[in-house]
C-alpha cells in the first residue's frame, strides 16, 4: 500500500448580484420615539449573517448602538421587495439599500435636531447615540431626544426609503456586446491531498482559501463563509454523486442516504484567508462572499490528486472508483 501526499491549487472569479441584472432590492427605515431603529427589509437569512449586517450598516449611518437596531423581514406582502438570497447579491444589493433609507432618515433627523440645537442640518453628524455639531462638539443632544420631540412635538415620522440594483443589461444586437457582471470578485484555494493507491480513497488535509469580499463588515461572517465553502466545495470534489450513471438516471440518490455530503468527520484543517480589494459600487466596498467560496476546492483538489499519483480525474466527483480505474489506464498505456 502507498500513500502519496499531492498539493493543488485553483483561482477563481465571480461576480457580485445576478448576472444580466434586473435584481433590485428595497428596504425601508424608521426611528422609533425612544431613538432605536427599525430596519425593514425583504432579503431572508439562510444562515449568512444578512441580519448583523444590515444591522451594522444601519448602526454605522444613524450613529446609534447595534443594540438598538432591530431587523424585520415580515412577509412578501408587506415587505420590501427583494428579488432573493441568492447570486452572492445580499450584502451589496440590500446593503446599498439599507445605506440609502438610514441616511434619507439621517436627514429627517438633523432637520428636527437643527431646530432644538439652533443650527443648520448640514452642521450636524451622528455619533455614540447623540447628534453633535461638527465643529462644536460639546454642542450634542441624545437621538432618542431627538426621536422623542420628532414624534410627540413635532408629529414627524424619522423614516427613510432605499432601492438599490443595477438595471438588465443592455446587449448590442450588432456585436452582442454588453455588461452583464458586476463587481468582480477574486479567490484562490491551495489543497494537500492524501491518495491512497491501494483503495483509490482520497484524503484531503488542508485547504487553505482566499477571498476577495471588497470590504469585511463583518470579518467573523466572512471567515465562516469561507470555511463553509470549503466544506461544500470538498463534498462536490469526493463524495457528492447526482447521477453516478449518466446520462441515464439508474441508481440516482433518492436521500441523505446514499447522496453523501461531508460531516465534520470529512473536513480537514482550514485556513480562511480574508483579501479586501475594495469595489467602486458596494457599501463602504463590500463585494459578493457567498457562492464564490465553494467553488475553487474541487479543481484545487483535482489538481493535486494528479500532482500526488500523476493521473487527471475530469469526471466529479473523485471516487475511490474512478481513482482506481485511471491508475490501471496509466499502467496499461
Amino acid at each position: 500500500m502507498a500513500k502519496k501526499i499531492g498539493r493543488g491549487i485553483a483561482a477563481v472569479w465571480y461576480p457580485t448580484g445576478m448576472s444580466g441584472g434586473g435584481d433590485p432590492s428595497q428596504a425601508i427605515i424608521k426611528m422609533q420615539p425612544d431613538g432605536s431603529v427599525d430596519v425593514i427589509i425583504g432579503s431572508v437569512d439562510i444562515g449568512e449573517g444578512a441580519r448583523t449586517v444590515m444591522r451594522q450598516i444601519a448602526a454605522e449611518e444613524l450613529g446609534v448602538s447595534i443594540e438598538k437596531v432591530n431587523v424585520t423581514l415580515v412577509d412578501t406582502d408587506t415587505s420590501p421587495l427583494d428579488t432573493g438570497t441568492f447570486a452572492s447579491r445580499v450584502t451589496h444589493q440590500t446593503g446599498n439599500a439599507v445605506i440609502q433609507a438610514a441616511r434619507e432618515a439621517r436627514q429627517v433627523l438633523f432637520e428636527v435636531a437643527a431646530g432644538q440645537l439652533g443650527v443648520q442640518p448640514d452642521q450636524l453628524i451622528v455619533k455614540d447615540d447623540m447628534v453633535v455639531v461638527r465643529d462644536f462638539p460639546e454642542q450634542a443632544i441624545p437621538i432618542a431626544d431627538v426621536a422623542s420631540h420628532a414624534t410627540w412635538v413635532e408629529r414627524r415620522l424619522i423614516a427613510g426609503r432605499g432601492a438599490f440594483g443595477w438595471p438588465p443589461a443592455a446587449i448590442d444586437p450588432e456585436t452582442g456586446a454588453g455588461e452583464p457582471l458586476h463587481n468582480m470578485a477574486y479567490g484562490a484555494t491551495i489543497a494537500e491531498v492524501e491518495v491512497d493507491t491501494e483503495t483509490g480513497v482520497v484524503r484531503v488535509l488542508k485547504l487553505v482559501s482566499a477571498y476577495d469580499c471588497g470590504k469585511a463588515i463583518n470579518p467573523l461572517l466572512v471567515e465562516g463563509q469561507i470555511d463553509g465553502g470549503a466544506a461544500g466545495g470538498l463534498g462536490s470534489a469526493l463524495l457528492e454523486e447526482l447521477h453516478p450513471y449518466y446520462p441515464t438516471l439508474d441508481h440516482y440518490p433518492t436521500g441523505f442516504f446514499s447522496y453523501m455530503v461531508p460531516t465534520a468527520k470529512d473536513v480537514p484543517a482550514l485556513d480562511a484567508v480574508v483579501v479586501e480589494m475594495g469595489s467602486l459600487t458596494g457599501p463602504y466596498g463590500a463585494k459578493g462572499i457567498g457562492e464564490m467560496t465553494a467553488n475553487s476546492q474541487a479543481p484545487a483538489i483535482i489538481n493535486a490528486i494528479y500532482d500526488a499519483i500523476g493521473v487527471w480525474i475530469t469526471d466529479l466527483p473523485a471516487t475511490p472508483e474512478k481513482i482506481l480505474r485511471a491508475l490501471e489506464a496509466k499502467e496499461a498505456a
